[in-house]
């Protein structure tokens, strides 16, 4: 089974995400940058990739770049002068051709350039449809379709059942 990676260009997405970019607009960027970790974070819990999280330092003067384990994921900021899109190609070039790798960006050129080295396009809309989706799966599968909490005879019974037990107990 091949080692899987999918790369995120964070900014490019929080600014594809309406969700993501009104927390930019309304609360600020460091809460959109924040709810998308977590969104990731929770998707990788249902994905075998290796999530990369790419995020544009290249404006900080003095900049190292970083990179750190959030949860399950990889967040990385560039180091000065360098874009989350160069960071991006450098670690696509860098992987081995037998890998499976995916990056996820809305930038058109940067779509253009990974996948002339062999990696594999997905749009910003793309991955919001497929992080959608695995919410929908997880809710139905864990949520709407658990066990009642008490796992009582009452919560088993149609309501014809319920009424006459109801009944009987009014009796006593």
């Amino acid at each position: 089974m091949p080692r899987e990676f999918l790369l995120v260009d964070g900014y490019n997405i929080i600014h594809a995400w309406d969700e993501l970019r009104e927390l930019v607009e309304d609360v600020s960027l460091e809460s959109a940058r924040q709810r998308l970790m977590d969104i990731l974070s929770n998707y990788k819990g249902v994905q075998k990739a290796t999530i990369i999280l790419v995020f544009d330092g290249y404006l900080v003067k003095g900049n190292i770049g970083t990179v750190y384990e959030y949860h399950n994921i990889y967040v990385v900021y560039t180091k000065e002068a360098e874009t989350a899109d160069h960071y991006i190609e450098r670690v696509v070039t860098s992987l081995p051709k037998h890998y499976r790798v995916r990056v996820a960006t809305g930038d058109g050129l940067e779509q253009l350039i990974i996948y002339g080295q062999g990696a594999i396009r997905m749009t910003a809309r793309e991955l919001q449809r497929e992080v959608q989706q695995m919410e929908r799966e997880l809710r139905e599968k864990y949520i709407e379709k658990r066990p009642p909490k008490n796992n009582m005879l009452a919560d088993h019974l149609d309501e014809e059942a319920l009424e006459w037990l109801e009944a009987l107990r009014r009796r006593k």
